[in-house]
């Protein structure tokens, strides 16, 4: 079976349920304040291993991460591959979550933004043949690895997530999987709308799969000259903070073990909006029975994968 090998950061989530976003200037007495384990790499490797993948993550925490690995390693996923700093915290973030659900996030790379060569290494040293290496943009030396995965036989999935300065310069010519949002597509499609972001997409890259997200308005994909959209399914949001690392999760599960691509982002698109549903992030990711019966009571959709 193919497992998926991923190369990503570990937070440590400082959540605050507001009635209202804080706007400049402005304080807001929080409701509510939980801390939680996340990151986009720690929630993904969550995600991936609830939905059946055999899971390795590679990453770098600070001596305050200990539950970070207890959390990642109850879940099943493999952690001789994190590296613990003497001299850097662990990443942290400061989350606003309104009543709405949605959410302004802050975030402290810590020693997410210190991994070294090694890392990399030791990431690709426990691939095997079949497997997939997965990277978030939350991680230092994204435009090294991509150079040095390019000129390896890896297959590289890829969420630019978040998009910042760097990923203008971005070498993706080797990604195989390139999984973006609204904001994100537009920072490496020159401003473009969700629909012209995957034209453009496509065409400079074009033997990579794209899959954009657009949260409550569905998602796109492309690859070559195919193209699909799907809607997303109606849930009522308590907090979106993870829903896009449950989606990433779960679609690599389904793309590692050769789901149709319509099949393999339907059951992604479910473990996301059932995340929404559940505040906090790593503690917010769906199980497969759950998504399962989800989408078993979804009309019209075929069961989720098995």
């Amino acid at each position: 079976m193919p497992k998926l090998v991923n190369l990503g950061s570990l937070c440590i989530d400082n959540v605050y349920t507001v009635p209202a976003i804080a706007q400049p200037g402005e304080t807001v007495a929080s409701l509510d304040y939980q801390q939680h384990p996340g990151g986009k790499g720690l929630n993904q490797s969550m995600a991936a291993a609830r939905a059946g993948l055999d899971v390795v993550h590679v990453g770098c925490m600070g001596r305050d991460g200990a539950r970070l690995a207890e959390v990642l390693e109850s879940a099943g996923v493999a952690v001789d591959g994190i590296r613990i700093s003497d001299t850097h915290a662990s990443g942290h973030a400061v989350i606003q979550v309104d009543a709405s659900g949605q959410n302004a996030i802050v975030i402290a790379g810590g020693a997410n933004r210190f991994l070294e060569p090694q890392d990399l290494e030791r990431a690709l040293n426990v691939m095997g043949e079949c497997d997939w290496l997965l990277i978030q943009n939350e991680i230092n030396d994204i435009e090294r690895i991509l150079n040095v995965v390019s000129k390896l036989p890896v297959s590289l999935a890829f969420n630019v997530a978040p998009a910042d300065a760097r990923v203008i310069d971005y070498p993706l010519d080797g990604v195989d999987l390139l999984i973006v949002n609204e904001i994100e597509a537009a920072a490496l499609a020159d401003g473009a709308t969700p629909a012209d972001a995957v034209e453009r997409l496509c065409t400079r890259y074009p033997t990579c799969h794209v899959v954009l997200t657009c949260g409550a308005l569905g998602l796109r994909y492309g690859h070559g000259a195919e193209r699909l959209e799907l809607p997303a399914f109606p849930v009522d949001a308590v907090d979106e903070t993870a829903a896009g690392d449950a989606f990433i999760g779960y679609l690599m599960h389904g793309w590692l073990n050769g789901h149709g691509t319509a099949e393999a982002l339907a059951w992604a698109s479910a473990a996301g909006a059932l995340a929404v549903t559940v505040a906090g992030a790593a503690t917010s990711i769906p199980t497969a029975a759950e998504v399962s019966e989800f989408l078993r009571g979804a009309q019209g959709l075929r069961d989720a994968p098995e």
